[in-house]
């Protein structure tokens, strides 16, 4: 492990260049003579793919430690699934992926990106004299011809709620190239959704429109709009972070299992809920974060954004109601959350709440695709770091990825005298 480890260090010492085949020596001669530009056209890549085909955002991608940390452990810790295996990694990015399934001892990986993206990911592969085990096969997996059958499929699919950028359907698609029996990393996703309470965020978010109250704006009554942008902000999602305080029930889980689900699955998602409320108050709206496994032969390893855990760059989303339900302990509040692929890469989201014993109903219809970052201007920071692995012989999918959430729930609820 310590040599190749050694071999994937980048640079041009002598101890890098051993055993590099003539392509990879090409591919370094490239990077060094800066032949990596490339031309945005209304021919080329869609917008998304030309946004993560920027080494800034990957950068960003590759420094969210925790994230990374996570996948090489999933993937070391289960070697034998990958040892002398044939792997496909799907929307590979800067390959990183690819690397880790090397490192466990994978004969070939195919790691599939579109172009501009694939050509830095070449360059990598070439540098790390690793062109003889990972190919790089470019353009979009609905597109390509994988070479063989694979015996893992592993990707990072996950967008905000899990769902967003649509790379999820790309992820299931690529089953096709699955062997009989074979694994997909990650194996299966949890929704989790809940109400909270947090009238500083709800009364913030109103004031967002404010500023078209104003009537004389360098003498212009701007006004007329107020009430449009009031609407408009109001279907924004917002990506942040908050205590679980805040929160007014347990969360319920809709899972999605990655070998069975379909991809037309993933185009209109309607989760029920019923939460019995463990605290008097206004719901202004619903939290909602994700987990995912990595169920392996050896291990299973979760990845959770819950707001109980280290902070990712997917960090949590909350989606307001239009009006505030006011809610008494022990009630319960019943509705549903409809998520409808559009044509934008992302999912409309439609909520409809009530509150069984009053009948009070509340709703709203948001765009995913256009999230409020307040993260950036209220960030909260968790210094804690913690993972979840469960070693067991037979993989499974009930270990629960952070049970830190329901003891700070239950501490929460004792410390207000809710039983």
């Amino acid at each position: 492990m310590k040599n190749f480890q050694r071999s994937l260090k980048t640079g041009d010492d002598e101890e890098t260049r051993k055993g590099c085949t003539e392509d990879d020596e090409r591919g370094n001669k490239d990077v060094e003579r800066g032949q990596t530009r490339h031309q945005r056209t209304e021919d080329g890549p869609t917008q998304g793919y030309q946004f993560h085909s920027c080494l800034s955002q990957h950068q960003s991608l590759l420094q969210d430690y925790l994230r990374i940390a996570t996948y090489q452990r999933a993937i070391l810790l289960n070697e034998s699934d990958f040892k002398d295996k044939v792997v496909l990694d799907v929307c590979c990015g800067s390959g990183i992926l690819s690397f880790f399934a090397v490192q466990a001892g994978a004969t070939r990986v195919y790691a599939v990106e579109s172009n501009p993206m694939a050509k830095y990911t070449k360059i990598l592969v070439q540098n790390n004299c690793l062109s003889e085990r990972i190919r790089v096969l470019e353009g979009k997996v609905e597109e390509i011809s994988c070479p063989d059958m694979v015996d893992v499929i592993i990707s990072e699919p996950m967008g905000y709620m899990l769902l967003n950028q649509k790379l999820m359907e790309s992820f299931l698609h690529a089953r096709k190239w699955l062997k009989p029996n074979g694994l997909m990393f990650p194996s299966y996703g949890d929704i989790h959704l809940a109400p909270f309470s947090d009238e500083q965020l709800y009364f913030e978010h109103h004031a967002r429109a404010s500023f078209w109250q104003q009537r004389s704006f360098y003498g212009v009554n701007l006004s007329a709009l107020h009430g449009a942008a009031g609407e408009e902000f109001f279907r924004q999602p917002i990506v942040d972070s908050f205590e679980v305080q805040v929160l007014m029930a347990r969360s319920v889980k809709h899972c999605i299992n990655f070998m069975e689900a379909k991809e037309e699955d993933l185009l209109r998602m309607e989760i029920p809920f019923v939460f019995t409320l463990l605290q008097s108050g206004l719901v202004h709206g619903l939290a909602f974060w994700f987990d995912v496994a990595y169920l392996g032969s050896k291990a299973t390893v979760w990845l959770s954004t819950a707001p109980t855990e280290p902070l990712t760059r997917w960090s949590q989303i909350r989606c307001l109601l239009q009006t505030p339900l006011f809610a008494k302990l022990g009630q319960t509040l019943s509705g549903t959350v409809l998520l409808a692929a559009n044509d934008r890469q992302s999912y409309d989201i439609n909520i409809t709440a009530t509150v069984d014993q009053s009948g009070f109903r509340s709703g709203n219809v948001l765009d995913l695709k256009d999230p409020f970052f307040r993260l950036l201007l209220f960030p909260l920071i968790r210094l804690t770091y913690s993972h979840s692995v469960s070693m067991t012989g037979e993989p499974s999918h009930e270990h629960e990825p952070h049970p830190r959430y329901g003891t700070w729930i239950n501490t929460c609820a004792a410390s207000r005298r809710i039983h």
